[in-house]
């Protein structure tokens, strides 16, 4: 599994012209299942998240978690972070795992999360428009 969180102000999720998801301060996390990942990967990457100290404390060092700072979690689903463009400039994806498989990690993940912070999700497979207002910057990738 990958994963890239952004510390955001705020991000929205649409399909098309319809709304999906919003948060306010915390984390867009775009996660990538590979292909044979499990469940013990799931509850790292959970874990990982949830701790994952990238917001200022009083000094403005990155020293607290979005369950420290009370944010929430705009999680979606993004297989092209398993491209693969070590032969030539098309990405080859096959290193992500199968859709069904994929989306069952995906809600299994999004549970853990959720039993934790607000998460809010986009649609697994759809075609989605993210809009998200970065703090910091503040960019996080993980792989496990």
């Amino acid at each position: 599994m990958k994963f890239v969180a952004q510390r955001v102000l705020r991000a929205a999720l649409s399909v098309g012209d319809v709304p999906v998801s919003e948060i306010g301060c915390g984390l867009v996390v775009y996660f990538g299942v590979q292909a044979g990942d499990a469940e013990e990967q799931a509850k790292k990457c959970a874990e990982k998240l949830v701790n994952l100290r990238v917001f200022p404390d009083e000094a403005g060092k990155m020293n607290r978690s979005v369950l420290d700072v009370g944010g929430e979690i705009l999680f979606v689903s993004q297989f092209t972070l398993l491209g693969d463009c070590s032969h030539g400039n098309r990405p080859s994806f096959t290193a992500a795992e199968r859709p069904e498989r994929a989306a069952q990690l995906y809600d299994y993940t999004a549970v853990l999360l959720s039993a934790r912070v607000p998460v809010k999700k986009g649609i697994f497979g759809a075609d989605m428009r993210i809009e998200q207002v970065n703090d910091g910057p503040v960019t996080i990738l993980f792989e496990v």
